[in-house]
């Protein structure tokens, strides 16, 4: 989370950033207008070792553990925000298509494969720039997801797990697989060469410092 923060403050006018990442170990990320203490079990996170992050984005609460998750960083946008989210998810849909999955986009910000959702994405704007999270679900385990995400009212959480296992699907691909699908997809998608490119020593250095002074501190994880 630290990495994007700092990536939106060096991203190009003209060349956008895409990232692909995994999660070691498995975290939960909240929505930056949640509140931590309402949407995590916290207890049951510490003792499976599961960490637990704020994001800059909005959106739900979300078990990072077997999936590909992308960061698409840009300075150039649709200022509508769904024309946004469908630009920056063609893509993605694209690369499941060429996986062969009957893919497709679902507003505000899922896809869906058949009637089941298989990616979640959502966005920040600062200072002219775009950050879009999205999250590819390569396996899933809706008992394990709900262990650590609260519901509401122990009473309808049968239900919730139940509707969740018929509506949510993991692809079952290498995370490589994807990954060089996504590359292929978006570099299509935005007329661009995607080339691969290290971070730089300031931005590791920038990102270390961010993650110090705010994604690790409670002010920031508890701040709603």
């Amino acid at each position: 989370m630290a990495l994007d923060q700092v990536l939106m403050s060096t991203v190009d006018d003209s060349i956008p950033i895409l990232r692909l990442y995994g999660w070691k170990p498995a975290a939960v990320s909240i929505g930056y207008f949640q509140n931590l203490e309402e949407e995590v079990n916290l207890k049951t996170c510490k003792n499976l070792g599961i960490d637990i992050v704020r994001r800059m984005t909005g959106g739900g609460a979300v078990l990072h553990e077997h999936e590909l998750t992308y960061s698409f960083i840009t300075k150039r946008y649709p200022a509508n925000i769904m024309e946004s989210y469908e630009l920056i998810c063609e893509p993605v849909v694209m690369c499941l298509k060429d996986l062969g999955f009957d893919a497709r986009f679902s507003p505000l910000n899922d896809i869906i494969v058949g009637d089941k959702k298989v990616s979640g994405n959502a966005q920040t704007r600062k200072q002219n720039t775009l950050l879009q999270h999205g999250t590819i679900i390569l396996e899933v385990d809706v008992d394990r997801m709900f262990s650590v995400l609260n519901v509401n009212s122990e009473k309808i959480k049968d239900k919730i797990i139940k509707d969740a296992k018929e509506r949510v699907i993991g692809l079952k691909k290498p995370f490589d697989e994807v990954s060089i699908g996504l590359q292929k997809s978006f570099g299509l998608k935005f007329g661009v060469e995607i080339f691969k490119d290290n971070v730089k020593t300031d931005e590791e250095i920038g990102a270390k410092i961010m993650q110090k002074q705010k994604y690790c501190s409670n002010e920031w994880n508890y701040k709603r």
